[in-house]
């Protein structure tokens, strides 16, 4: 189906756009999705140590888009405060996309920041975090370097299983509740196998691209159970649907 073609017959019809793209992805109930702010930048989007590329605080327990975006906002600006007290003022500088860069190499540093500040907030019961590891930024050789940004040292790779199990410490200690690509987009044993055991949202990106044949096999071998879908990876709303 052309690009123009899905807006015009939802003309035709004399419906909204997005309920006509409801309509055909089969979907009865129409609700705005639960926005997640970016926070706190590592990997290949920032300069500091932070391999996993993405720290995200999720507002799924406000009450409303409107109150989701206030907290967001909140949180966001109260944390510049914090990362600048316990960092210095050079470390509020942004990565790529839009979150802090603070230098420091532990990703368990960037949750516990996180936790902290969502409580001392009140927002414990509302907000939750979820991450955009993007972990093909740091495979190697069939294990992974969670300190890629230093000199390469084969010594210091993990397996698969290790660090699966460093996600499930996060989720243990920390409302982690989604992960964004946790392994590499070809390492599809070790996605299925988290997939299955982790109990919390796992979200293909680069493992699918909008790619159908990919798309096709995630979803065979239930290798993730939420797709992030790029128009501009496939041509249109359409095609992705």
């Amino acid at each position: 189906m052309p690009s123009w073609e899905c807006p015009w017959l939802s003309a035709k019809l004399g419906v909204p756009l997005y309920r006509h793209i409801a309509d055909l992805a089969g979907n009865a109930e129409v609700i705005l999705p639960v926005p997640a702010f970016n926070v706190i930048n590592g990997g290949s989007h920032a300069g500091n140590k932070l391999a996993m590329q993405e720290f995200m605080i999720l507002p799924v327990g406000a009450s409303s888009f409107r109150e989701a975006l206030r907290i967001g906002a909140e949180v966001y600006h109260n944390l510049k405060n914090v990362i600048k007290e316990k960092y210095g003022k050079d470390a509020t500088n942004v990565g790529d996309e839009g979150g802090f860069a603070p230098n420091i190499l532990e990703n368990k540093e960037a949750l516990e920041l996180l936790k902290n500040k969502i409580g001392k907030a009140g927002y414990t019961e509302q907000v939750v975090i979820g991450m955009d590891v993007a972990a093909s930024e740091f495979f190697r050789s069939g294990k992974y370097d969670l300190d890629f940004k230093s000199p390469d040292d084969a010594s210091r790779y993990i397996t698969p299983d290790q660090l699966a199990d460093l996600y499930k410490t996060f989720i243990r200690e920390y409302p982690v509740v989604s992960i964004e690509d946790p392994f590499d987009r070809d390492d599809w044993e070790a996605w299925k196998k988290f997939t299955a055991s982790s109990g919390i949202q796992v979200v293909g990106d680069d493992l699918t691209v909008t790619n159908p044949k990919r798309l096709s096999k995630a979803v065979s071998e239930k290798s993730c159970n939420c797709l992030l879908l790029k128009v501009n990876q496939i041509g249109s709303v359409t095609q992705s649907l």
